[in-house]
């Protein structure tokens, strides 16, 4: 038998070898994919323990079958290591220490995974298990018994405490917990360890790197052991070094955060530490600045600066001499000429600002005044600096002289700079007050203009400073006098450049506020209008500008503008009827139909009607022309032909606020909209563009719609039947939300409810349904959550409630994240509902639908706490149980417990199990649900350690 097995290893050896070879060499595609199918199954088989460790220790294995053995061993260790028997630790740790012996000058990449896999193994095996006083204690004694091997056995020091923030090792949360107390406890070990190690010369890099790992567990070791620590001055004096500043930064950079951190005890613990730090890392300022230095290494020193700067931003505030010392330090790497440099420091700006205006960071102080007085005095010493900021970054917002040449990639690139700078001049506005910071780029925006005279002057610095002065819009008054009738004045005047013309477009509609509260705001109105219209007929971005700009008018300005509707209305029929060079997109032209609409809300109501009339003219001659079509010639054309008017009419129905009007308005187009859902009701887009539509009609008019609602629902209800169109159960969603608790309209919902739950519960009979109609199932269960809040009096004494309960415990599990949540969502507002005085009548029905149906809910919600949902959705899952164990107390538990016992101890152990139904214990007994998320997380946790573990409990609760 043994021969048998020892013969079978060595066969499955070979298959690996020559699977890898065919990987890595084999001309044929197929072939490679097979090769990479069998070794991805190899890896989750039990031989994948024998014969990665066999190949690792065989001399004749190559460079790819070395590095594969490695990965799928720590993977094993990482994921699988309860495969093993428990005798099994013993020779698995020797093994694996003889292999980083061996690789201790080997491929780096092998003796990496090598050292990971100890590591993972470690955050398995307890300490008093491990033996040797745990593994960082045997690593001391093996380093004092083989110096030879010092270098592997320090890059295993290294990736040490990286495991324990390393969630792809299936360790239960206790023992994690559990391991990061067993190596804080073994702080003072490692680091004297590292100590021993900075002697060895070629080491001190590797030393330094372990150093840094270290200190990522945040262990509280007092500022002032640290500060006189040989590692720290070690690091400190090596900044300079050119062998050894990369380590050496990634050092100091651990310890700027530990300082700040809470672990550490914070910054008054750490002071002393901070105290040395800083000066040291002031010193290489100077080197910023020097043109002979390494781009990497000035990046290394900026990153200092910045991660400085971050964690010390409560201090900084405070405006001492030395804060101004580091201030001034970031100004220096703002100004570099490298954006990813300078851009190091943007988070600082923010902060800082946050920090100086916020309302908390004055909170210790005892009165408004004293805060006040505190306030103005920081704000008062940071606004020089703030002041520079805005020059030395404005320049980077400036289009490049070969933009036109700028690749997708490049371009995007630009523009996320433009918008990260933007952030910047808001920071630097929130400080300096809007108006002081308008002053600076109105500077730039007057000595640009100069030079841009025509379309062939140069206009990317006149973009640039309208560029800064649009994004600070918000930040300055309205009622500014001074700058912003010449910034006016200015850009009303300039060339008009396609970019150029885009961005002034966009910066008239950012001021749209201010045109409307400036004194003479309407006498510029028109010359305003004249620009847009030119942005209108440009170029494509120019006129998505320019429609942008009109919308932000019309909304501000509406009250003047309502004078103005003919000029308006003439801009609108060109834009909406493509007629003449106006070059605004369907989509951008809607920016059009919501100002128009906007501008007549403001007339009065008869007055608002025709003007309503006269909005839809130009959208409904368009569809009737198209309706006026043979039927076969209509089911041809394209969704778009439709969808374009459509959309517009739902705009109409959004921004006119007048309910009558637009019920008028609807009433008179229903004709027009039944025919569009007779003759496209198979058509999912037009559909969907149609309920839109009429989802806004209903929103507006509300009540005065009239007999159009119940014609309405009557199609969508005949068609639903047919077509099964999802949006068709959304606007039956607003419906009710609108409707709902309305008498008179009882009895024509209640036949809505109750036919769309039919048809929908009859289509959802499985998960398979569920995956391929997800839309569906979000919308029928969101439509159910709506029922419960506005006409639970129809909805839970019908038949569709318990046929929708057991709907939706074939869904729970589905993998489509909005049907999920909503089915979700939809069973705990059946439990929260009975906490509303509406919902106490119907506990009796609610009960009875409930409580038959408890246990395989119970279940399956576990199932999907456990795995058969992806993790991202457990806070909902969580809060449905905790919900479910709310509602029924005990009962509930019971429900659980009957569903956790069938897990194995294997997968689950006890003392899990009782943590977890503790946790429903107490969500029952009426602790705040919120409290007890942690064990239901720990649960999840634990069952989705492994695939193989998964499986087991997924098995268990899967109902027989």
């Amino acid at each position: 038998m043994l021969d048998y097995q020892i013969s079978k290893t060595m066969e499955l050896q070979n298959t690996v070898k020559e699977a890898l070879n065919a990987l890595y060499h084999h001309p044929d595609d197929g072939v490679r994919m097979q090769a990479d199918r069998f070794l991805q199954d190899f890896q989750r088989t039990l031989d994948a323990w024998q014969v990665a460790d066999n190949l690792l220790h065989d001399a004749t294995s190559n460079l790819e079958t070395l590095i594969f053995c490695s990965q799928t061993l720590r993977s094993k260790v990482q994921r699988d290591f309860e495969e093993l028997p428990s005798e099994a630790f013993r020779p698995l740790r020797d093994s694996l220490n003889n292999l980083l012996r061996e690789f201790h000058k080997g491929p780096p990449k092998v003796r990496t995974q090598i050292s990971i896999a100890v590591a993972a193994l470690a955050v398995h095996v307890p300490a008093e298990d491990w033996g040797d006083g745990g593994i960082v204690n045997w690593l001391r004694d093996e380093m004092n018994s083989h110096p030879e091997y010092i270098p592997g056995f320090l890059e295993l020091l290294t990736v040490l405490p990286e495991e324990v923030f390393n969630y792809k090792i299936a360790a239960r949360p206790e023992r994690r917990r559990q391991f990061e107390k067993e190596l804080t406890s073994q702080m003072e070990v490692a680091l004297n360890i590292l100590t021993a190690c900075l002697n060895i010369n070629e080491l001190k890099e590797q030393v330094l790197e372990a150093f840094a790992s270290w200190l990522r567990l945040k262990h509280g070791i007092p500022g002032s052991l640290l500060a006189s620590h040989p590692l720290v001055l070690t690091a400190l004096s090596s900044l300079n070094s050119e062998l050894l500043s990369e380590a050496a930064v990634n050092v100091i950079s651990e310890l700027i955060h530990y300082t700040t951190s809470r672990e550490s005890g914070g910054v008054q613990v750490q002071m002393p530490l901070i105290q040395v730090i800083v000066p040291q890392v002031m010193n290489l300022k100077a080197q910023l600045r020097d043109s002979s230095k390494d781009e990497e290494d000035v990046k290394a020193i900026a990153r200092l600066f910045a991660d400085m700067g971050d964690s010390y931003v409560d201090l900084i505030a405070t405006g001492s001499d030395e804060s101004k010392l580091i201030v001034q330090a970031l100004l220096e790497v703002a100004a570099h000429p490298e954006y990813y440099i300078a851009s190091m420091t943007f988070n600082f700006w923010h902060s800082l600002q946050v920090t100086l205006t916020r309302r908390d960071s004055y909170i210790s102080l005892v009165n408004e005044s004293t805060i006040e007085s505190e306030k103005n005095r920081r704000l008062h010493i940071f606004r020089p600096a703030y002041e520079s900021l805005v020059s030395l970054v404005s320049f980077r917002i400036q289009y490049p002289r070969d933009y036109q040449d700028l690749s997708y990639e490049d371009l995007k690139e630009f523009k996320q700079t433009r918008y990260a700078v933007a952030d910047v001049l808001i920071d630097a506005a929130s400080v300096l007050g809007g108006d002081a910071a308008l002053r600076i780029l109105y500077m730039k925006l007057d000595e640009a203009a100069a030079c841009c005279q025509n379309e062939e002057s140069e206009w990317r610095p006149a973009e640039a400073a309208l560029f800064g002065i649009r994004a600070i819009s918000s930040y300055v008054s309205v009622v500014e006098a001074e700058v912003m009738p010449k910034v006016m004045g200015r850009l009303l005047k300039l060339p008009q450049h396609p970019q150029l013309l885009q961005t002034v477009c966009l910066t008239i509609g950012a001021y749209s506020k201010w045109l409307d509260a400036a004194s003479g705001g309407l006498s510029i109105l028109p010359s305003v209008i004249d620009v847009l219209m030119s942005g209108l007929a440009k170029s494509e971005d120019s006129a998505a500008a320019a429609a942008l700009a009109f919308r932000q008018i019309c909304d501000d300005c509406r009250l003047k503008l309502c004078g103005c509707l003919e000029g308006l209305f003439h801009i609108y029929h060109r834009a909406v009827n493509g007629e003449g060079t106006l070059k605004v997109c369907a989509e951008d032209s809607l920016h059009l139909v919501e100002a128009l609409s906007k501008v007549i809300s403001e007339l009065p109501p008869d007055q608002a009607k025709r003007a309503l009339e006269a909005l839809c003219l130009p959208v409904v001659s368009p569809l009737q022309e198209v309706l006026s079509q043979a039927p076969e010639m209509l089911n041809n054309r394209p969704a778009r032909d439709f969808t374009v008017h459509i959309d517009r009419f739902g705009y109409i129905f959004r921004y006119v606020t007048h309910a009558e009007a637009v019920a008028d308005a609807i009433q008179r187009l229903w004709p027009i909209f039944k025919a569009i859902f007779d003759l496209r009701a198979w058509d999912m887009r037009t559909m969907e563009s149609i309920c839109r539509a009429c989802k806004y009609a209903v929103r507006t008019s509300g009540r005065c719609m009239g007999t159009t609602i119940g014609e309405m629902l009557e199609k969508i209800q005949e068609l639903y039947k047919q077509h099964h169109q999802p949006c068709f159960l959304y606007l039956s969603s607003e419906v009710i939300k609108i409707f709902g608790s309305d008498p008179s309209c009882a009895d024509y919902l209640k036949n809505l409810i109750e036919s769309l739950f039919q048809h929908t519960t009859r289509i959802l009979t499985s998960i398979q349904e569920f995956t391929s109609r997800p839309d569906i199932a979000d919308d029928c269960f969101l439509l159910a959550s709506r029922c419960i809040r506005y006409c639970a009096h129809l909805f839970i004494p019908s038949a569709a409630f318990p046929a929708l309960v057991d709907c939706s415990l074939i869904g729970i599990t589905v993998q489509h994240r909005e049907a999920s949540n909503s089915i979700l969502t939809f069973l705990s507002d059946i439990f929260d509902h009975a906490n509303s005085t509406e919902g106490a009548k119907y506990l009796p029905i609610r009960d009875a639908v409930i409580i038959p149906r408890g246990s395989s809910m119970t279940r399956v919600l576990i199932a999907a706490l456990t795995g058969a949902v992806p993790s991202s959705r457990l806070e909902n899952v969580t809060y449905t149980l905790l919900s479910l164990s709310r509602t029924y107390g005990a009962q509930s538990v019971e429900w659980a417990r009957e569903s956790v016992s069938l897990i194995p101890l294997t997968a689950v152990r006890e003392v899990e199990r009782a943590r977890f139904l503790q946790a429903l214990s107490d969500a029952a007994a009426g602790v705040n649900v919120n409290a007890l998320s942690v064990p239901l997380e720990e649960l999840s946790d634990v069952c989705r350690r492994n695939r193989t573990v998964m499986e087991i409990v997924q098995g268990a609760l899967r109902p027989a």
